[in-house]
């Protein structure tokens, strides 16, 4: 199959290019870098001209709520416009578990972006994902001050991006594909880590196998009107998930 790959050149892209080339298909690299533009369409009938599918791993480039909304509505528009013209037969969007009743910045443009998707002429699939490994690390650094990082107080089953890219291209090339065969809704699957972590806890484990003497400390931010749906658990997956490994202190042997 020829898969096109938006946001091709990010942290999950790579991941998904490999898996393609690995098992046989024909993956297109669709990112600013390769002359392709989502938001404005340069390029992207030229891209997508003879795809089966598409994959869109594209992250936002700001965390504001009216940018990202803006963004992801653009890019699933002209996916849309721009794939119905070429023929492609499937949309897989990846998105984030548990976002529906956020209203936050990130989170929110992630619904919109979800409800675009859906809402194209294009079959549509949405994978919700739990916060990837490569996150904590992420976190650790953005919260850094000093020899104390501040790390959000958030309940997590942390995935490693290439397991949920594993299964953004079983998706793609197997539409039929539903993992619980008791699953009611083929439209939207969840994908999330073996157990529930502590991002804190993570954090901790990071910085403690990294030698790095700092210490870590767990905070709400008042200013989040999510912070509190994710302290209480809003974004451990539900029943039907796909669970994968490794865990975080298995990937961080190999990763850390």
């Amino acid at each position: 199959m020829k898969v096109a790959v938006v946001g091709a050149t990010g942290r999950l892209g790579h991941h998904i290019l490999e898996i393609l080339e690995a098992r046989g298909h024909h993956p297109v690299r669709i990112s600013r870098s390769e002359g392709v533009d989502v938001i404005t369409g340069a390029g992207l009938n030229a891209a997508l001209a003879g795809a089966d599918a598409v994959i869109d791993a594209a992250t936002g480039p700001s965390p504001d709520k009216d940018e990202s909304i803006a963004f992801f509505s653009a890019a699933a528009q002209n996916l849309h416009e721009a794939g119905e013209r070429a023929g492609v037969r499937l949309l897989v969007t990846v998105s984030i578990i548990g976002i529906d009743g956020f209203v936050g910045g990130y989170s929110a443009g992630k619904l919109a972006h979800e409800q675009a998707t859906l809402g194209g002429p294009i079959p549509a699939r949405i994978v919700r994902a739990a916060q990837f490994h490569e996150f904590v690390d992420q976190l650790v650094a953005w919260g850094r001050q000093g020899d104390v990082a501040y790390v959000p107080r958030l309940r997590t089953q942390l995935v490693a991006a290439r397991s949920v890219a594993e299964v953004l291209v079983d998706v793609a090339t197997a539409p039929e594909f539903v993992p619980d065969r008791d699953a009611t809704d083929r439209a939207l699957l969840e994908v999330a880590g073996p157990r529930e972590e502590s991002l804190v806890a993570m954090a901790e484990l990071l910085v403690a196998r990294r030698g790095d003497a700092i210490t870590i400390e767990g905070v709400s931010n008042p200013d989040d009107p999510d912070a509190v749906l994710s302290e209480q658990g809003a974004l451990l997956p539900s029943a039907g998930a796909i669970l994968t490994g490794p865990t975080f202190e298995e990937w961080l042997a190999t990763n850390g």
